[in-house]
């Protein structure tokens, strides 16, 4: 009977493992013939390691006793493992159902040894509320393509950390304050006390960053913010002026706070969908200012962030390398990987990825595209990469007197339709 028992537990056991639902595969492989050429596959090998840091210089203005802040980074990097098996990323929606999806990179696999190469660091930042892997193939993406890219989890500031339906603002405040510094902290880490330093190319960075991600990446590459009291008394509810005009003067930083202003290794940003131009939080002057090469990529509907408000960043933003691609009838929801089945079962999971008039892998694999070309020509000067920022005007390819015009560089005839790209004069 003992003997029974065993087999039939042991029997249960193999037989649960089996039946065990596979990290779920997001993205379909869709053929070259419809996809842009540089959202393929790049060269090198993908390893994937995940390690907590710690910054002990943290200083919280709002908390004296904080001395400290964790934050949980995702690193992809050229790898020689490329015949390992593949990892997957395990998350949760803002209701707090989880999910594993299939990676296409190797856990903890070996960092290159390859002595006579480094390759640029790309930081990679998420919205309010989302996680460090939300955009995993940006991630892995540029680690084939020989980078060294790093997702944040912004502590205080994720799925896992805000309960969005009954609290959605319980981490607001601490996104405004650690959102920049957090980016510049992850690239000083990084190029410094971590296992990639001799990998990284110390003297170039970008950085990405989407909603909330990309309101700090901009006063990271340089802009300022520009609270003021009634501002924030919107946002803590006090009618004290004293304390909302001094909460105001905590907020007001540029440049991540860095003591010697803007780091130089920045050489380029992605922003997508970037809040609070809707609400001019951010001195005209210091835009105009900002020299780090930009793309801002939008909806045109996008009802969060605001187009308007994303429009007044680009407008104000006067150096010659400064872009606007635009999604035409796009909302907000532009820049994560496709949902997972874990989100169809309410809205407010849905609405964190569902884009109504846009296919998500179609969005994915254009922004693979353009902010790989972006990367590419100006943190490893490649003129060719260059090229494909040339684009202007509408992607549709309407006649013009009877003759179709060619399709947008580096996409396929009749395959580049809806969006449209802007770029300040040289």
């Amino acid at each position: 009977m003992r003997g029974f028992i065993l087999l039939f537990a042991l029997s249960f056991f193999t037989s649960s493992a089996l039946t065990q639902t596979p990290p779920e595969q997001l993205f379909s492989g869709l053929p070259d013939d419809v996809t842009p050429e540089l959202s393929k596959r790049g060269q090198f090998a993908v390893g994937v390691k995940t390690i907590t840091v710690v910054n002990d210089k943290h200083l919280n203005p709002l908390d004296p006793t904080e001395l400290e802040r964790s934050l949980t980074l995702e690193v992809w990097y050229p790898t020689s493992s490329s015949d390992a098996e593949k990892t997957y990323y395990t998350d949760e929606t803002r209701s707090g159902f989880t999910f594993s999806i299939q990676a296409d990179a190797v856990r903890d696999a070996a960092v290159l040894n390859d002595k006579e190469s480094v390759f640029p660091v790309v930081v990679i930042s998420h919205g309010y509320t989302s996680y460090r892997t939300a955009m995993f193939h940006i991630g892995e993406h540029l680690a084939s393509h020989g980078y060294i890219a790093v997702g944040i989890d912004h502590t205080g500031s994720t799925n896992a950390d805000i309960d969005f339906a009954t609290n959605p603002g319980a981490g607001f405040l601490s996104t405004l304050m650690n959102r920049a510094r957090d980016q510049q902290f992850t690239l000083d880490w990084l190029t410094g006390d971590s296992e990639f330093a001799e990998l990284a190319d110390a003297s170039s960075a970008g950085v990405i960053g989407h909603s909330m991600g990309g309101f700090g990446a901009i006063n990271t590459i340089g802009a300022c913010y520009d609270f003021t009291a009634p501002f924030v008394a919107g946002l803590s509810g006090s009618e004290d002026e004293t304390a909302n005009t001094q909460l105001a003067s905590v907020l007001n930083i540029c440049s991540a706070n860095r003591e010697n202003g803007t780091d130089p290794r920045w050489k380029a940003a992605a922003i997508l969908a970037p809040w609070g131009g809707q609400h001019k939080l951010f001195s005209a002057e210091s835009l105009a200012s900002v020299n780090v090469p930009t793309i801002y990529i939008s909806g045109d509907l996008d009802d969060i962030s605001g187009y308007d408000g994303i429009r007044w960043m680009f407008d104000n933003h006067s150096f010659s390398s400064t872009y606007l691609l635009t999604y035409h009838e796009a909302r907000h929801n532009i820049a994560h990987h496709p949902a997972p089945k874990a989100a169809y079962s309410n809205e407010l999971d849905i609405g964190h990825y569902y884009e109504s008039s846009w296919n998500s892998e179609t969005l994915a694999l254009i922004n693979q595209h353009i902010i790989l070309a972006t990367m590419d020509c100006y943190l490893k000067s490649n003129d060719k990469a260059c090229e494909y920022l040339s684009i202007r005007g509408s992607s549709n390819q309407i006649p013009v007197d009877g003759e179709k015009p060619a399709p947008w560089k580096g996409f396929d005839d009749r395959f580049s339709t809806g969006m449209t790209m802007e770029a300040k004069t040289p």
